[in-house]
């Protein structure tokens, strides 16, 4: 014999549970948030020399500005030549991986930007770059 059931039909249909799905979509919101990298910029505009030989490198966190009279600019402040080597270690510890990139007007004395890479150097960080445009034809 077969049995029936008192159930009425909104409480035979399924609920589908939507709670895995919505920590799924926080949890890959923050993933993006975490990995996304932030772009700081040196706070002036600098006339960069030209070169032959310029690449593009999207990848540079850290920005140093100097400009033409000898000021140098890390993420939109003056900074003594001095403190170079505190504000980059600082930024470099905030992002490890990101790279430094020097970015020097073309009429700035060598003093200043052989001053510059020296703190740099000081900091730990060997390999940074120097900024230019590509040269025209």
């Amino acid at each position: 014999m077969r049995r029936r059931s008192n159930r009425s039909t909104s409480e035979q249909t399924a609920d589908i549970d939507m709670t895995p799905m919505l920590d799924i979509v926080f949890i890959m919101l923050i993933f993006f948030i975490v990995t996304t990298s932030f772009v700081k910029e040196s706070g002036i505009d600098v006339n960069r020399p030209t070169a032959q030989t310029a690449t593009r490198k999207e990848q540079g966190n850290i920005i140093v500005a100097i400009k033409s009279n000898g000021d140098v600019w890390i993420d939109k402040r003056l900074v003594d030549t001095r403190a170079v080597r505190a504000n980059v270690s600082r930024l470099h510890a905030e992002q490890p991986l990101g790279s430094v990139v020097i970015a020097a007007d073309k009429d700035t004395k060598v003093k200043v930007l052989i001053q510059v890479m020296d703190q740099i150097r000081l900091a730990g960080i060997m390999n940074a770059s120097i900024a230019t445009e590509t040269e025209s034809k």
